[in-house]
């Protein structure tokens, strides 16, 4: 019986994807299907997940197109979206087997904790857990679940280009608030390391300001990525 559809979008992760499909074993052990959702990787990827996930999904890239073409494929009646570059902690494990046992239809976000070199990073990850306590919105580093029944009422992630996290989140804030799991998820520090810790902090708040203010996503992807 399939208690759960753990959705994995992924483009080019050659380098992190052996060591988070081998923690993912005892889950789908337990019941737990793996759907990873190729968005056109010219690496080894898909070669590697091979074995190791329930299905292998390709979707153009898009991490919002994907993940919805991966909940579309989805058994499992609780869905959970992980990024790449993040990874469950056997706390984190046990809790998400303890949603998926659980029959009401809700959603919710696990806390983070951010890897990385600089000590200020743990501060990041701080914030970012009580700011999304207060507010009700989760970013796709908390690794977002919810239920089939709240994913289908919405009709899934927006397809944007950015902020689809932020954008699914408001919307199923509106039907009720979400569960803000204590239990950590560990995400890595790389973007925040690589592009400048402040200029990274400040990049994200500029944009999220703009978004708020009404700013298309397809206009901010366009500073996120230039």
């Amino acid at each position: 019986m399939i208690l759960a559809s753990l959705i994995l979008p992924v483009l080019n992760e050659e380098t992190t994807l052996p060591s988070l499909l081998t923690a993912l074993q005892p889950l789908r052990s337990a019941g737990v299907e793996v759907i990873l959702v190729d968005g056109g990787s010219q690496d080894a990827t898909c070669k590697l997940a091979l074995g190791q996930v329930d299905q292998l999904l390709q979707a153009p890239p898009g991490r919002a197109g994907q993940m919805n073409l991966g909940a579309q494929a989805a058994q499992g009646p609780w869905l959970f979206f992980l990024h790449a570059d993040t990874s469950l902690t056997p706390e984190a494990s046990d809790r998400l087997l303890q949603v998926a046992a659980g029959e009401e239809a809700a959603w919710g976000r696990f806390d983070v904790c951010i890897l990385g070199q600089a000590r200020l990073l743990r501060l990041v990850a701080l914030l970012m857990n009580l700011r999304s306590r207060w507010t009700g919105i989760a970013t796709g580093d908390q690794l977002i679940f919810m239920h089939q029944a709240l994913f289908h009422a919405l009709g899934g992630y927006p397809e944007q280009p950015l902020m689809e996290d932020i954008e699914i989140s408001k919307r199923l804030k509106k039907m009720q608030r979400p569960w803000c799991l204590r239990e950590k998820v560990l995400t890595s520090g790389r973007r925040w390391e690589q592009k400048g810790l402040w200029r990274t902090i400040f990049l994200m708040w500029r944009l999220r300001w703009r978004y708020w203010r009404g700013t298309p996503a397809r206009e901010l992807v366009k500073a996120y990525y230039p």
